[in-house]
């Protein structure tokens, strides 16, 4: 047998080789325990994290309207919390001032509503928790900021809810600021009458919708006012802010003619002859409108200022000015009236037209005695009661001035509807 003997030298080279070949190993190794190991022990931990915290969520699932963040928003309609697969536990909702809003839960616990209008130009916050069937809870905030005056528009209308009027009052809605697309508004707004009547609307500019049947109210008929215009875009940029139903009540038919001519006023209620008054009307240099006029306003007494109609002497001032002039009912925008008169003598009326354009009856200063012709006039007669003059050497009125939209043919009145 052949005996081999290793060198010190081969020995050293020997161990240096497999020294390396461990040091080699053990590099790798440590590597391997500091890098990928540790990163993969820690992806494996938050998921772990993740799949314990989903396993506890709550199933509720809290929606707020308007969504966060959300500018021109509704003082109306848009404000809810709702609630699926859960219960509302609690909602609260507060300006950025402080102040609480107050509102009500439904029985079922799903949703939630403010009980008033809220501010226009106000920021609101709302925060609301709901508990799902394990009694695990989800919570869920918002912030909203409401439509401000500058870009928001409202109707101003006529007659007032509740109340009871003549067979000639017409739905009249001034808006505040110009309508641009009046199809859009006059869409949200809507007029019916217990009567049946159809009713149509006539814009007579930007800012005015009249709504009326082709012929007068029908007495005692119930008409229905509803404004959705909540939300409309009228103008660019600019929305609507009202929700509301108005309910108005027609009275008896009466209508009145002014024949001034004649100088006589026939008063009739339901087709019949109920009064015959004579009156003054306007002089020939004054004469006063023909057509039919509405009664807009009732003053038992009012001053009345030749200067604010262009009635002025000379020196500026008005040819009259009458403080208190009794009985006095507005038949149009521009002054028209027909009122009591104590300052002329008894013997023009029925004789002679002496005004400025109105149409005078008899009365007394204070307008205090009911046995007037005035004063009977007055008591008898209803905010949309009708006013007929005829035979006078003026002008029919002009539809747009005051409420009377009556002197405009069907065709044209509906043609200037944008339903």
């Amino acid at each position: 047998m052949e005996k081999r003997v290793m060198t010190d030298s081969k020995r050293r080279k020997g161990l240096m080789a497999a020294s390396a070949l461990l040091g080699g190993v053990l590099v790798l190794t440590a590597c391997n325990d500091n890098g990928a190991s540790a990163e993969g022990s820690k992806k494996s931990q938050a998921a772990e994290v993740d799949k314990a915290a989903a396993q506890d969520a709550s199933e509720a699932q809290i929606t707020i309207a308007p969504k966060n963040g959300a500018t021109n928003a509704s003082i109306n309609n848009d404000t809810k919390v709702t609630v699926t697969k859960g219960t509302l536990s609690q909602v609260t909702m507060t300006t950025t001032a402080g102040a609480t809003v107050k509102g009500t839960l439904a029985a079922d616990g799903k949703s939630w509503k403010p009980d008033v209008q809220l501010e226009r130009s106000t920021t609101y916050k709302i925060n609301a928790a709901a508990k799902d069937s394990k009694g695990r809870e989800a919570h869920e905030n918002s912030s909203f900021t409401t439509v401000s005056p500058a870009n928001s528009f409202i109707g101003n209308f006529t007659p007032e809810d509740g109340s009871t009027v003549g067979v000639g009052m017409p739905v009249s809605i001034n808006f505040n600021k110009p309508i641009t697309d009046k199809k859009a508004v006059q869409d949200g707004i809507t007029v019916t009458s217990s009567s049946g009547q159809e009713v149509v609307g006539h814009w007579f500019n930007s800012q005015r919708l009249d709504l009326r049947p082709e012929q007068y109210w029908q007495g005692g008929s119930t008409v229905t006012l509803k404004l959705a215009l909540d939300g409309v875009e009228g103008a660019d940029g600019v929305f609507g802010v009202q929700q509301k139903t108005v309910t108005f009540k027609v009275g008896r038919n009466q209508v009145s003619t002014v024949d001034a001519g004649a100088k006589t006023m026939t008063v009739t209620q339901n087709g019949k002859t109920i009064k015959t008054i004579p009156i003054s009307a306007g002089s020939s240099a004054n004469p006063t409108y023909n057509g039919q006029m509405v009664i807009s306003e009732k003053f038992k007494e009012t001053r009345m200022n030749g200067a604010t109609v262009g009635f002025t002497d000379d020196d500026g001032k008005g040819e009259y000015d009458i403080k208190d002039v009794p009985h006095a009912m507005r038949l149009s925008t521009s002054g028209t009236f027909i009122h009591g008169n104590y300052w002329g003598a008894r013997s023009v009326f029925g004789s002679a037209n002496t005004s400025h354009g109105c149409v005078g009856l008899a009365d007394v200063k204070g307008a205090n005695d009911a046995n007037q012709p005035a004063a009977w006039f007055y008591n008898n007669s209803l905010v949309g009661d009708v006013v007929i003059v005829k035979n006078s050497p003026d002008r029919t009125i002009t539809p747009d001035n005051g409420l009377n939209g009556w002197n405009m043919s069907w065709a044209e009145w509906t043609a200037g509807s944008q339903a």
